[in-house]
């Protein structure tokens, strides 16, 4: 079981310029994820877990656009500043931040590459993260393992998150699950949290401190 205080949900790029139909950048599933996400949102709110909104946002003349996106983005220019803003960087009103809520600016896909997402999540004694938001086999994906890699226990809810198409979407939430991610729907996180998820982080660290008190004797 997973303590709320030690858990974080992370909501990654919902924003208008991967939501609106008119956004070069649009994914096709996110706007349909929006009531999950918001469920999430709420019950998080609800419960006193940490919530994080990590984002894009990409200069005017497209310097810090991946090069493999900027043929794209430059048709409209999405999440830029001057641009139409039915696809601007905000986040819709339904699920922009409250006060107190952390932001993330990231320069990538995943919401831990070159930000302090890490280093403020461990000033909190948070272990586990929970990632929302667009797209499942970028951005979800990349933030998945590269909190895995850092040692967090990691939670999927599943139509919180959104693809291309429904093919990827399966496909990918089954690779995370296959690697260690617990994967959930919004219902289930509005019921019971993460009552049903292991602490595996923490019954690793444990049992390595068994084995070396062992080793000590």
């Amino acid at each position: 079981m997973i303590e709320p205080n030690k858990a974080a949900v992370v909501m990654i790029d919902m924003q208008n310029g991967f939501i609106d139909e008119s956004s070069p950048l649009c994914v096709a599933g996110a706007r349909a994820s929006i009531p999950a996400c918001v469920r999430v949102l709420e019950k998080a709110r609800e419960s006193n877990m940490t919530v994080v909104h990590a984002i894009r946002s990409y200069a005017k003349d497209g310097s810090n656009v991946e090069p493999c996106r900027f043929d794209i983005w430059n048709a409209a220019k999405p999440l830029s500043p001057g641009c139409n803003p039915a696809i601007d960087d905000r986040e819709p009103e339904e699920l922009a931040a409250h006060d107190g809520e952390i932001v993330v600016v990231k320069p990538s896909f995943s919401a831990f590459f070159k930000t302090d997402l890490h280093e403020t999540l461990q000033s909190r004694g948070i272990d586990t993260v929970v990632l929302t938001g667009t797209t499942t086999p970028n951005c979800i994906r990349s933030s998945c393992y590269d909190a895995l890699s850092l040692g967090y226990n990691v939670a999927i809810i599943e139509d919180a998150t959104s693809s291309r198409n429904a093919e990827v979407q399966t496909s990918n939430i089954a690779d995370m699950a296959f690697i260690g991610a617990f994967v959930l729907s919004s219902d289930e996180f509005s019921r019971f949290l993460l009552a049903n998820m292991e602490n595996t982080t923490e019954r690793v660290r444990d049992a390595i401190r068994s084995n070396g008190s062992a080793n000590v004797r």
